[in-house]
């Protein structure tokens, strides 16, 4: 889809499907425009996107697909195209851990009553997670997949020449957003 002139993707969309984006997911479903498993690879030319999102998807691949995965993001973007992703952050939740903070924690008393317990829960979500993220290691897995240059943005900000890149930012409280450029 172009928005503005832009190229963009949504990548691991789930049902979050807004018009004006390509959206694609392992699994088909209404508004998903390219149905397929990234570790296939993506069904798009190489340098056909001026930005891909990316909201807390990555942690659904096991460790030894993420830089397959963050490559081949990499190869659909222009040079100096964007990566934005939003991953649950592991370091705020070892924070909340530490200071004891229990409203932090998603996971239900009835579920999970011990802090450590729910740290655990939380980071993994119930086991469906395989993969956990500092800002420092998605930085350090970016740059190993090609990109010149991640940094660390804030929720609904961000550095890069689009705007409307943060419009699919979500989960404030758990969410950690690290921007790569291409």
């Amino acid at each position: 889809m172009v928005l503005n002139g832009a190229r963009r993707l949504n990548w691991g969309c789930g049902a979050v499907t807004p018009r004006g984006w390509i959206n694609s997911d392992r699994k088909p479903g209404p508004g998903v425009d390219l149905p397929c498993d990234i570790r296939d690879g993506l069904p798009l030319r190489a340098e056909a996107l001026d930005y891909v999102v990316s909201i807390h998807a990555l942690q659904d691949l096991p460790h030894r697909d993420v830089l397959p995965a963050l490559r081949e993001l990499r190869r659909v973007l222009r040079p100096g195209g964007v990566l934005r992703l939003g991953l649950p952050d592991l370091e705020r939740a070892i924070r909340a851990y530490q200071a004891g903070d229990r409203g932090y924690f998603l996971v239900p008393d009835d579920e999970v009553r011990s802090l450590g317990g729910k740290l655990a829960v939380q980071m993994l979500w119930y086991g469906a997670l395989r993969s956990m993220y500092t800002a420092e290691f998605v930085e350090e897995l970016c740059a190993r997949a090609g990109f010149v240059a991640a940094v660390r943005s804030g929720y609904g900000q961000t550095a890069s020449p689009y705007p409307e890149i943060v419009q699919l930012d979500n989960r404030e409280g758990e969410s950690l957003f690290v921007e790569a450029r291409a």
